[in-house]
């Protein structure tokens, strides 16, 4: 049976959907920038050649496994306990959170750095079989501790619910920088250099920004505060219970997002078809847009809660977040199920429209985790990194044996289609582990009424598609049909609760004061 909230609950509810619904506003403009940005620096590269494009995304892919490692998984450890503490104000103890996870970042991150500038020469010749890639992966040794520094500052940031700020410095500040220097530096002829030294500085300006905010902006932070021998040890027991696996967690998903592309380099010679597939990606990961307007938010609200014990609260925030994104993401799967090849012409050459299927299969798996990542933020909240580890590596297991039967015989349309299982199955499993240890599924009822009204948009699309030919112009036309045609049916078919109409008119109010 269902349990009502009391007055204190439900205000504290409306309060922290309206803070959610305030804050989304300002990301949303800065993640669609970021998303912007992040294609013109991937198309900018890809321009240079697949070649070098194949070159970069593999050097990101393997500098990200050591930074996943090397952060000892305390970014995630720092978000949890500095919004913990903060829901029992013991701000004492997230000064000395703060100190630990410094020190030992920094130890640890140099020694990635390093061990990487050794290993470059073995992992592009002996692994990959590509001496071109040493130098990307010399240069991105540089990128490990500047990743992992930022990282710590970055999650202060968001733990103490500054995700304004957070997801500037993470999501505009950064690209922009990068995109720039790579722009000026090939204008002045430099084009593998270019890459690399881009890259780094865009790390390296957020790293030293994040420190200021960190330093000037929250300056109790670094004040010193008097803690007992036996307090300071059960801190540094709980954060290493806690970050300990997400070691492995960072580590494994990091390689789960590059196992497919790992298989295509390790199965196919042609290093172009790497680049291709890399085109799939980043527009594939559009889906993920709608998390990361509220689950920036969301999981130190959460946390903070759950340190107050208020587990209704909770089980309905979660089933407004999980609602919220299945509307803003379904209308972006059915578009880029109908349309692969037109969004791919958008923003890249025609050489790589070869990935419209992979794209297709890709943003399938992409919708059903955006929706369950709300699952996996609640076992993190609850302290269950254990579990957490363990979904992400039966995933990753899955997902290796999948790639490795079906990239062989079907390129990189078996690697999505490999992807794509994987998200699903490992979208249940958080699903199921959530309500077994936090008794919330986030799913409300209404979910499936908007699911069942957004066939009628999509027949409505899919037959004018064969009668207009698709270009950018009919192809905005057709998009904007929709989504009226979407929008207008949530509405008449009363799909929207009272705290939709809520968040819909914080919005407003909130457009209002910025016109």
């Amino acid at each position: 049976m269902k349990q009502k909230l009391n007055k204190k609950e439900k205000t504290t509810l409306n309060n922290s959907l309206k803070l959610i619904a305030k804050s989304s506003f300002i990301l949303f403009l800065f993640i669609i920038f970021s998303k912007i940005i992040t294609l013109l620096y991937r198309i900018v590269i890809s321009g240079i050649s697949p070649e070098v494009y194949g070159l970069f995304s593999l050097a990101v892919m393997v500098s990200g496994w050591i930074i996943a490692f090397a952060s000892l998984g305390l970014l995630g450890g720092v978000i949890r306990y500095a919004a913990y503490y903060r829901g029992k104000k013991e701000i004492n103890k997230i000064n000395y959170l703060i100190k630990i996870s410094l020190t030992a970042s920094l130890i640890s991150s140099i020694l990635g750095g390093i061990l990487l500038f050794i290993l470059a020469e073995f992992i592009s010749i002996q692994i990959f079989n590509k001496p071109d890639l040493i130098i990307y992966l010399k240069g991105f040794s540089l990128v490990i501790p500047l990743t992992i520094l930022s990282g710590i500052f970055l999650s202060i940031i968001q733990a103490f619910e500054k995700v304004k700020t957070y997801s500037f410095l993470r999501n505009v500040l950064d690209n922009s920088i990068k995109l720039l220097v790579l722009i000026i530096l090939i204008t002045i002829g430099l084009k593998t250099k270019a890459v690399i030294i881009s890259y780094i500085s865009g790390m390296l300006i957020v790293s030293i920004i994040a420190f200021y905010i960190c330093k000037h902006k929250i300056p109790a932070l670094f004040q010193k505060h008097k803690l007992d021998k036996k307090t300071k040890n059960k801190i540094k027991k709980e954060l290493l219970s806690y970050s300990w696996p997400l070691i492995f967690t960072g580590l494994v998903a990091f390689i789960f997002s590059w196992l497919d592309l790992f298989a295509i380099g390790y199965f196919i010679e042609d290093v172009a078809q790497a680049g291709i597939y890399s085109a799939a990606v980043p527009l594939a990961a559009l889906m993920a847009i709608a998390p990361s307007l509220f689950i920036q938010l969301f999981f130190p609200l959460i946390t903070k809660e759950f340190a107050k014990r208020d587990n209704k609260v909770i089980r309905e925030m979660s089933k407004q977040i999980g609602k919220w994104i299945l509307i803003i993401n379904l209308p972006f799967l059915i578009l880029i199920l109908l349309f692969p090849g037109a969004i791919i012409n958008l923003f890249f050459k025609p050489e790589y429209l070869a990935a419209s299927q992979s794209l297709r299969f890709l943003a399938i798996g992409m919708f059903f985790y955006s929706i369950f990542i709300v699952s996996e933020n609640l076992l993190s909240m609850a302290g269950k990194s254990k579990i957490v580890l363990s979904n992400i590596i039966i995933a990753s297991i899955l997902n290796l044996i999948l790639n490795f039967l079906l990239v062989p015989k079907y390129g990189i349309n078996g690697a999505a289609f490999a992807t794509m299982m994987t998200y699903i199955l490992w979208s249940f499993l958080s699903l199921a582990q959530a309500h077994n240890k936090t008794k919330i599924i986030p799913v409300k009822t209404k979910m499936l009424i908007i699911l069942i009204i957004s066939t009628i948009p999509t027949i409505i699309l899919f037959y004018t598609k064969k009668i207009i030919p698709p270009n950018s112009i009919t192809l905005a036309l057709q998009t904007s049909l929709f989504l009226l045609i979407y929008i207008l049916l949530i509405f008449t078919t009363k799909s929207l609760d009272k705290n939709d109409l809520m968040v819909l008119t914080a919005i407003k109010n909130k457009v209002k004061e910025k016109i």
